[in-house]
């Protein structure tokens, strides 16, 4: 059976994610398969450690390559050097065999996780802000004044147009 077949739910998850959700889940899972390797090299099951430290790994490469520095160029490449900087640390945890290391790594990981979320959280407070200033703009505009295709913003506000025909 495949990882697939086996979790459904995870895979309607992702297929349904926003890019921002997406990266999240990547440094959940990037966490999680960390503290498996760190446990690993604590219990010295030295197989348990390698598998979570180089799936850790190979998230850090995902999100190393899912930057887009057409965007934002100078983020992009001091996250790029952090993400690079943890990888080049899981290198030395699985050559030392130094759960410190794995810790000191997992540390990184879960304060990205929390200034992401911060982010997030914070968007999403502005988008309902922005769609509640939209909202009260759209009913306080006579109809007559509206073209007949969508309600245009007033200039200025936020521009572009919304459908009111479902």
């Amino acid at each position: 059976m495949t990882a697939q077949a086996t979790n459904p739910y995870l895979k309607t998850r992702v297929l349904t994610a926003s890019p921002a959700e997406l990266r999240l889940m990547l440094l959940d899972g990037a966490i999680r398969f960390l503290q498996q390797g760190a446990k690993g090299l604590a219990d010295r099951d030295y197989e348990a450690s390698y598998e979570g430290i180089s799936r850790c790994q190979n998230i850090l490469i995902e999100l190393i390559n899912g930057l887009d520095p057409s965007h934002a160029p100078e983020l992009c490449e001091r996250l790029s050097g952090l993400y690079t900087f943890m990888y080049t640390r899981l290198v030395a945890a699985s050559m030392e065999k130094d759960e410190k290391i794995c810790i000191e790594v997992l540390k990184l990981l879960e304060y990205e996780r929390e200034t992401w979320t911060l982010l997030m959280d914070q968007l999403a407070a502005e988008n309902r802000a922005g769609a509640a200033t939209a909202a009260r703009v759209l009913t306080d505009t006579p109809a007559a004044s509206l073209p007949s295709g969508g309600h245009t913003l007033p200039a200025g506000l936020i521009g572009g147009q919304i459908s009111v025909r479902g």
